[in-house]
């Protein structure tokens, strides 16, 4: 079992139009409501793929309530840590014409030190029968930046593989617990790290040098198109799916944490496990909602992939 653990969850809205045009009125094709928070897009990901998983993530108010809902109609199995405030929405803008997408993402609750107990608290509870956790998104106000290391040192007490996946503070903060994988987008891993890659080549070098650095078991950097670029002491691999005609990205990055996690914990290699996750990704950016895809696409693009060493 894969347990995901969001901080800070979203209910997502995305909304289709066919261009962004500032200063006209501008209405919807349609809109779709999803699951938002890096954690719980990688559960609906499992989930789509009938891998089993367990969504732990705070939420709070009536957002909270139709996140709830969304979990239950996906068939997540899930615990949720009910705090004071609000849910956040992440207003997901695809724009149709140019298959082109933006957030914005509205403010959401706020932890106290006794919520984020009771969430850890719940956490060790589910580490037993779990193989892989993926700790991922960003925090919410009142949050210690320390968060992510606490979750990994504990998981790592009971003998659970870690994947953490935020920017900043928090993941440089969860570097000293050693997460077995940190995952980044290319952008998080440049401001994360003070560094300005230009190429798939420099981001390459770089990788490896703040691998070295911090003493990391292993990096992972999705790129865009470029691919998924992933370092270890031994090996660099760049993962690449054809490019897709897209419908909505979002979760796409989500959908590699998810099964990377998945295929480590069935006995995969890093270019096995580098293929599924570059699949899975590409069949995210097909689905209208956050995170969602079929397995029949992921399939189709598995054998398309392309892995070479750098």
């Amino acid at each position: 079992m894969i347990l995901t653990v969001t901080a800070n969850a979203a209910l997502d809205r995305v909304i289709f139009i066919p261009r962004f045009t500032p200063k006209e009125t501008m209405r919807a094709l349609h809109t779709v409501e999803s699951v938002g928070g890096k954690g719980l897009d990688s559960s609906v990901v499992l989930q789509s793929l009938g891998i089993a998983n367990q969504a732990l993530s705070f939420v709070a108010g009536q957002n909270g309530k139709r996140v709830a809902r969304l979990l239950e109609g996906y068939g997540i199995p899930h615990e949720l840590v009910w705090v004071n405030g609000e849910t956040r929405i992440a207003h997901v803008i695809v724009e149709t014409d140019c298959q082109r997408h933006s957030h914005i993402i509205t403010n959401g609750y706020r932890v106290e030190q006794a919520d984020v107990d009771v969430f850890l608290a719940r956490f060790a509870g589910l580490l037993s029968t779990a193989s892989w956790v993926i700790a991922a998104g960003s925090l919410p106000q009142g949050m210690p930046a320390d968060f992510y290391a606490q979750i990994t040192e504990i998981s790592h007490r009971a003998g659970t593989m870690v994947l953490v996946d935020c920017p900043g503070e928090p993941a440089r903060k969860s570097i000293q617990a050693s997460p077995d994988i940190l995952k980044m987008n290319r952008t998080e891993f440049a401001s994360t790290f003070s560094l300005e890659p230009t190429s798939i080549e420099e981001l390459r070098s770089c990788a490896g040098k703040v691998l070295s650095e911090y003493g990391l078991p292993s990096l992972v950097i999705t790129s865009g198109a470029d691919g998924i670029l992933a370092i270890t002491s031994d090996i660099a691999l760049l993962a690449a799916s054809p490019r897709q005609q897209e419908v909505n990205a979002a979760g796409a990055g989500d959908a590699v944490s998810a099964l990377l996690a998945w295929r480590f914990s069935q006995g995969d290699d890093w270019a096995k496990a580098l293929r599924w996750a570059a699949a899975a990704s590409a069949a995210v950016v097909l689905t209208e909602g956050t995170a969602d895809c079929h397995p029949a696409d992921v399939q189709k693009i598995l054998d398309q992939v392309t892995i070479r060493e750098m």
